[in-house]
């Protein structure tokens, strides 16, 4: 099976608020994919139903089954990550690997050991006492030995510094993730993942805006700042934005070809953030 998600016609509402709306999506395995919105755009409600959280309308298929009516074996195939400050304080570490040894069927005991083996950190001491460098540390090693083929991880770095950010999506890269394996990842930090996304999708308001791989959102979308002498030849080109920042112009294309822009001023690939900018401001 290639195909490890499949999303059709999917809404969900409380009340008259509709939280979901006619979202499509299909995620295959091997796939790094962004899911990317504002606060209340409908991020944490599509996951709740991809983990069998919540009730939904529509076709929703997740490695086959059902994820409302077959969540317990769904289960065995998936984890999820919300943050690592949720690791109880009270708890030790060697606790922390007993217990999820015990609710993870394909979680390698030995292998969280042998990872945590190459960290400072003491089996017998409280989560509490662990710097936040541990911490990280202790909930990637969790992570990195369940054998699961979806791994979906709600802002899993909120709180921490950037030094602590990039050693867990550089282990979780080198460590953990493989060509079987899918991973999702919601963040307010997407400048940070986008070198290691495959695909990115922005969601609005319950509904899906964008959805596209890297790849072709690095081909289709650029950014030109033109020297004075070019500005109206290179707005002629019909920029599908334009940012004026500190005395600076620079101008937003989609599908122009990079080399026709080149003869007006410098052009280099859009960010991330600023795609989500671009799109999300209706502009």
């Amino acid at each position: 099976m290639t195909n490890y998600i499949s999303a059709k016609s999917l809404n969900k509402s409380f009340g008259k608020f509709e939280a979901l709306k006619d979202v499509n999506v299909t995620i295959d395995k091997g796939q790094i994919v962004g899911l990317i919105g504002s606060n209340g755009a409908g991020k944490t409600t599509l996951i709740n139903a991809l983990l069998g959280l919540s009730s939904y309308e529509g076709e929703l298929s997740v490695l086959g089954l059902d994820p409302h009516s077959q969540r317990d074996e769904l289960m065995k195939e998936v984890c999820f990550i919300s943050d690592v400050a949720t690791l109880p304080g009270w708890i030790k570490v060697e606790q922390a690997v007993d217990f999820v040894g015990g609710v993870h069927k394909s979680f390698n005991r030995e292998k969280a050991l042998g990872f945590l083996s190459q960290t400072s950190i003491p089996l017998d001491k409280k989560v509490s006492k662990l710097s936040k460098g541990m911490v990280v540390q202790l909930h990637l090693a969790l992570i990195m030995s369940i054998d699961a083929k979806i791994l979906v991880l709600d802002e899993p770095t909120l709180g921490l510094d950037i030094i602590y950010r990039k050693t867990f999506y550089d282990q979780l890269l080198e460590d953990y993730f493989d060509e079987e394996r899918t991973i999702i990842i919601t963040t307010h930090q997407v400048d940070e993942i986008e070198n290691i996304l495959t695909d990115v999708i922005f969601i609005k308001d319950g509904r899906i805006m964008y959805d596209a791989s890297m790849d072709e959102t690095l081909d289709t979308w650029k950014v030109l700042e033109p020297t004075n002498e070019h500005i109206d030849e290179a707005r002629a080109l019909s920029p599908y934005r334009e940012k004026n920042s500190l005395g600076r112009t620079s101008l937003i294309y989609k599908g122009q070809d990079k080399e026709t822009l080149k003869q007006f001023g410098d052009v280099s690939r859009l960010s991330l953030s600023d795609l989500f900018v671009t799109l999300m401001s209706g502009e």
